[in-house]
């Protein structure tokens, strides 16, 4: 397992819009870290430290430490804004948690393998989920719940049920909730084409009688 990241912080005694204006000129973010039975505490820090983060394979969903004055705490993205226009992370709430306290995360669903069903004439592979929400310990969400669906045929679904989890992972969503399918597309009768440049006829009319005038 990857040592933890740490990453500094300082509490911030004074908010606001200016002061939060100030951090991001000196390269700093405007934190809010809640949880932990405690109330939720402002802080600041490093904006690249927290870009790298947000950069790894697990993204948000990476655990890391957060040093504030010597007081560690392990913490994740709860939530985050960033700016329309330059793209970076200009806010962001922290989730603290204590060791063993499971909490809801989002992970991606893959779909791997090339089923031999999709040689049929109008196969067409459907995902319908990708992504599920599991109830875990931070430190235990999985990048990604890879799905094999090398043996998936158009008579056939994958569903919820069907997934494997790691152990101490909880799924609330239906099990019968499809996950992934091949559907069958059958051609669509086309209507009849009016040829290019030809008049349509006009029901009850001859087209030999030529019209005066």
């Amino acid at each position: 397992m990857a040592e933890k990241i740490t990453v500094k912080g300082e509490k911030r005694e004074v908010t606001g819009k200016n002061v939060n204006r100030r951090l991001r000129v000196e390269g700093k973010i405007p934190l809010i870290v809640y949880g932990g039975g405690v109330e939720p505490t402002s802080v600041s820090a490093d904006l690249r430290e927290l870009a790298a983060i947000l950069r790894t394979t697990t993204g948000v969903n990476t655990v890391f430490s957060l040093d504030v004055a010597g007081a560690t705490d392990d913490v994740i993205f709860q939530d985050r804004q960033i700016d329309a226009v330059t793209g970076r992370l200009v806010h962001a709430d922290l989730r603290r948690f204590s060791k063993g306290e499971k909490i809801e995360m989002t992970v991606p669903i893959h779909l791997i393998g090339e089923p031999e069903a999709l040689k049929e004439e109008g196969a067409v592979l459907s995902q319908a989920m990708r992504e599920i929400k599991v109830l875990c310990e931070p430190a235990k969400t999985p990048d990604s719940i890879d799905v094999d669906i090398s043996s998936l045929t158009s008579e056939h679904s994958i569903h919820v049920s069907d997934l494997k989890f790691g152990e101490g992972i909880e799924i609330h969503d239906d099990p019968e909730t499809v996950v992934a399918s091949i559907v069958i597309v059958s051609e669509e009768v086309l209507e009849p084409q009016i040829e290019v440049g030809a008049e349509p006829e006009v029901a009850g009319e001859d087209p030999n009688i030529e019209e005066d005038g």
